[in-house]
């Protein structure tokens, strides 16, 4: 048996391999504790396990943190760290503290390979998915070194949410077994309520993670028509937003929360106009319970797109809450340290061309007018 890297297991593939061992289940969660409660990497710190079982983990079992590459922290407390995952690619992973909750925004892929326009991740392309072990070490680096540094024993990140580089849904098997890591009491006992799964819209795998493993889901919407939508988010050509409206309502049947969170990157002369909002409203009102995310652009020069006024953004914002609503604009964390939404690059040994396929002449923006009876017109 080679040796594997204990970060990769859930609890449940944990106490697998601890049968294969001629171990008790019960062992498996002394270790699932020490690992990730503890945060230890030596066998030998381990001392409430047999040492039977300290002298079989030494040979067969490794506990493999990611190398750090750099650390940034802005000037409002947000940390960005840079972790090596090997082959010439690096990922990044955000700290984000706050009064009522401390958030660890955490990549699932080196690149993305959905390419979303206004995304910098995907203008990098793609590598490669990213191991259970790859995710979870970014939690587990970030819960305790921040305990060290901050000199407490208690926990630190109480949120998790799935939005840094890559498409999680798209790396669904070392996905579930990370989450249901987070999730765990013996693990980082995070609640349902608290970890984020977020998509472009990926509707066989939102269907699936609805029965896998329930979390809060934020989709990333960014268009309120197929046209629009088909060119910002290009998922959208075989998930369509009808086929992805239908799947979020499915959704909420088993969520922890009763709506969906919809992010909307709000950019300037393309998606941020009143049709635009009054076309929202019409797609989700008495449809689908959710929550709007407008989100300030982060520009940058290979997208060709620019950042809508805040007056406008504040505007569109006041339509969608005087429909009744519930939106926010999200305050924007860690631009001075390129660490906001859509900033996450790292380092990607792209397999995908993505720098021939996303040079595109600018959008061309079309805006469908809503007739009644369900018609449409473009103009």
């Amino acid at each position: 048996m080679s040796a594997v890297n204990l970060l990769d297991f859930d609890l449940e593939g944990l106490a697998a391999f601890c049968e294969k061992l001629g171990e008790k289940r019960f062992r498996a969660t002394q270790l699932f504790r020490w690992i990730h409660q503890k945060g230890a990497t030596d066998f030998e710190q381990m001392s409430d396990l047999a040492k039977s079982l300290r002298g079989k983990l030494q040979g067969l079992a490794t506990l493999t943190p990611l190398k750090v590459i750099s650390e940034h922290v802005s000037s409002d407390g947000t940390i960005k760290w840079l972790f090596d995952v090997g082959g010439g690619n690096a990922v990044e992973s955000v700290y984000i503290p706050e009064d009522d909750r401390a958030t660890l925004c955490v990549s699932s892929q080196a690149g993305c390979a959905v390419g979303c326009r206004f995304c910098s991740t995907g203008h990098q392309g793609f590598s490669r998915n990213l191991t259970t072990g790859e995710i979870i070490a970014q939690l587990w680096f970030a819960e305790h070194s921040l305990r060290k540094r901050l000199g407490t024993s208690d926990r630190i990140i109480s949120n998790v949410v799935m939005m840094g580089m890559g498409e999680p849904l798209q790396n669904y098997n070392a996905l579930i077994p990370a989450l249901k890591i987070m999730l765990d009491d013996h693990g980082y006992g995070l609640s349902r309520r608290r970890v984020t799964v977020s998509t472009s819209g990926v509707v066989p795998m939102i269907e699936r993670l609805k029965t896998d493993c329930p979390v809060a889901l934020a989709v990333s919407l960014h268009a309120p028509n197929d046209p629009l939508r088909d060119e910002l988010v290009p998922l959208n050509r075989k998930y369509p937003i009808a086929e992805l409206m239908a799947a979020c309502k499915d959704y909420l049947q088993a969520a922890p929360r009763d709506f969906i969170t919809f992010e909307y990157c709000m950019l300037d002369g393309v998606n941020d106009t009143d049709e635009h909002a009054r076309q929202l409203i019409s797609l989700v009102k008495g449809k689908v319970p959710c929550k709007f995310n407008l989100i300030p652009f982060n520009p940058f020069p290979q997208s060709g797109l620019h950042r809508s006024k805040h007056e406008r953004v504040l505007a569109f914002a006041r339509l969608l809450a005087d429909a009744g609503i519930v939106t926010t604009v999200r305050k924007t964390r860690g631009d001075d340290i390129d660490a906001a939404c859509g900033q996450l690059a790292g380092e990607v040994q792209d397999r995908t061309n993505a720098n021939q396929r996303m040079t595109r002449q600018p959008i061309a923006v079309q805006v469908v007018r809503l007739e009644v009876g369900g018609g449409s017109t473009t103009g």
